[in-house]
């Protein structure tokens, strides 16, 4: 588990985070895996975070069945809204006419640019495809330090659970 420090770490909330925490139990195992992980850290940590979103992510989960739009809505309620200024489309732009994002991933774009901009330690996600993609990470950085902005950490709510008895590396395979 993540042990916080004196001052709470600032984490935004992207659209997979809430779409997994409300969705019905998948049959794939992987992504089951993903909406368990994603429930307990909602559930046990996030309190521990300043939280912050978008109005693009509010308007991102609100599509959809309207009993769980209204439920991911609901877990959103509350959370501070990150301001879509010039310099955060500036840099969504950048994103994409640079070819890091495809076109279609603009909305992932205002998402990373909007933590940067705001200077969000962490950005959490599940989108593996567009944001948290270790192919595109050294692009990122590199555009962001060209602008100026601090990159935030990617990761997903799994890169927060540290328990040192379930570390296969940490494990003596003679211990088994």
């Amino acid at each position: 588990m993540y042990q916080n420090s004196a001052m709470p770490h600032s984490i935004f909330i992207e659209t997979t985070i809430p779409r997994l925490y409300v969705s019905r139990p998948s049959r794939d195992l992987l992504q089951l895996a993903r909406q368990e992980l994603t429930r307990e850290w909602w559930d046990t940590q996030r309190q521990e975070f300043d939280l912050f979103t978008s109005q693009l992510v509010l308007d991102e989960v609100a599509d959809g069945e309207a009993v769980k739009a209204s439920e991911r809505l609901q877990l959103l309620a509350g959370i501070p809204l990150l301001d879509i200024n010039d310099h955060v489309r500036a840099l969504a732009k950048k994103l994409v006419s640079t070819g890091i994002l495809p076109s279609v991933a603009g909305r992932d774009a205002f998402h990373i640019a909007a933590a940067g901009v705001h200077r969000v330690e962490f950005l959490l996600t599940w989108n593996c495809k567009h944001i948290a993609n270790p192919f595109i990470a050294d692009r990122l950085h590199a555009c962001f330090s060209d602008a100026g902005v601090h990159l935030p950490v990617i990761c997903t709510p799994e890169q927060f659970f540290t328990d040192d008895n379930n570390d296969p590396e940490d494990q003596n395979p003679d211990d088994s």
